[in-house]
């Protein structure tokens, strides 16, 4: 049996005024959220936000809450709203950590596409039901658009 290769990884979806940002992935030939490999050194909250920043040209804040308010003592950091073990192809998995976030600045919303990422934009439930999307990333739209009406 040959032995597992793991990575860690993070998956952000972000809302704003009820729509979603989703990418058309090129290498994968899907519609996801902005995500990624979390770097060495790097805090999963960081990459969260990087990833957000890389794919899709935006600044973002997380809304995921900390395990804990602040209190003295260690750094409290977002909580992942999930984590899914994901199979990317036989014999390596991704541990994907999911995080919610809004547009750090609500007028600086226009995403810019980089070589990864083929299409992206913001789509709200009408659009939903016209793109392909898997079960998955479809239920953790809607989770992530119920958090954001909660949340505001």
């Amino acid at each position: 049996m040959a032995a597992v290769t793991r990575d860690f990884t993070v998956s952000t979806f972000v809302v704003h005024e009820q729509k979603v940002l989703l990418l058309w992935h090129r290498k994968l030939a899907m519609w996801l959220p902005p995500g990624g490999h979390i770097e060495p050194g790097e805090l999963p909250d960081e990459a969260a936000v990087r990833e957000v920043r890389e794919e899709a040209g935006l600044e973002v804040v997380l809304t995921s809450p900390p395990g804990l308010p602040p209190v003295p003592g260690p750094r409290q950091l977002a909580r992942p709203e999930g984590i899914q073990l994901e199979e990317i192809e036989p014999g390596h998995e991704h541990i994907d950590l999911i995080y919610f976030a809004r547009p750090a600045d609500p007028a600086a919303v226009r995403p810019v596409a980089n070589d990864e990422v083929e299409r992206v934009g913001w789509y709200g439930r009408p659009d939903l039901d016209r793109i392909p999307l898997t079960p998955e990333v479809r239920t953790w739209v809607e989770r992530a658009l119920a958090a954001a009406a909660e949340r505001e």
